[in-house]
This record gives structure tokens, sequence and C-alpha cells, in this order.
């Protein structure tokens, strides 16, 4: 799907922001790809990062794709706007078992206040991939703020 950019410098502000989320980095994730709509982010295995039964935590899976919908829809957002969330649904249909974790965060209704996104995390482990989250998002653009930037 295209979208109508708003900034045309939005790669180098989302990517600016991603880079202020200690959280992503004190988790060990990493914006791989980005583009008008999208966002992708990817996360190695940790086994610090994981629940009693040794798999991934559901709210790292969650933390990663609601960091990558939020992404996705600042992209379409002009330059003097903040992204936040406003809600969103997770289906965690497996346990999060793999080498390697990545969440696809995509934009399906860009709106002027609020934008709707999808996202989904797959889980990959020996070649093979599958998904084991899925998210129904809602983001909020915010004029920035004091304190609110980005």
């Amino acid at each position: 799907m295209r979208f109508k950019i708003q900034d045309p410098d939005f790669e180098e502000r989302v990517r600016g922001s991603f880079d202020k989320q200690k959280l992503m980095s004190a988790i060990g994730a990493e914006l791989t790809r980005l583009l008008p709509g999208e966002a992708e982010i990817s996360l190695p295995y940790r086994d610090d990062l994981t629940q009693q039964h040794g798999f991934v935590h559901a709210g790292i899976i969650a933390t990663i794709l609601d960091t990558a919908c939020g992404y996705a829809a600042f992209s379409l957002m002009p330059a003097d706007m903040a992204v936040l969330t406003v809600e969103y649904k997770i289906n965690l249909l497996s346990p999060a078992v793999g080498e390697h974790f990545l969440a696809r965060g995509r934009v399906i209704r860009p709106g002027k206040t609020l934008s709707v996104c999808t996202g989904e995390v797959i889980a990959h482990q020996q070649g093979k991939g599958k998904t084991v989250a899925t998210m129904l998002a809602t983001m909020m653009a915010l004029p920035n703020q004091e304190g609110l930037i980005g």
C-alpha cells in the first residue's frame, strides 16, 4: 500500500526516536527495516527475557510489536507530531520459542489523529519462521509538546 509521506525526513526522525527508547536498548532490540507505514524490529533470543517455561515473555513480545506498530504509524505523521499508543489487542498464538524474533508493524488506515495498525511477531528457529503473535493497534498523533517529542 502506498501512503502520502508528510515528512521527507521521516526515516531520520523515526530512527532518532527509536534510539531514545532505553527499553529497546535494554532488551537488545533493533529497528531493522523502515518504510512509509511499515517498521520491523529484530530481537535475538536472550535467556534473561524468558518466563518460567523458557519462552520469551509475552510482555517482551507485546513490547516489540507495540513499538513496531507505533513507528509504522509515526513514519506517516508530520514532523511536528509525537506518537502514543491508544490501545492494542494482542493474540498470542504460540509460545515464543526461537533463536530470533521479528516484529512487523504496518499501517492499515492512517488518519490525522488516529492510525490503525496491524502487526505480527515471527519466531525464527533453525531456518524456519512461525507467527507467534498478532496485534491490532491504534496510535495517536499528538502535536509536539514540551517533554513529548518523537
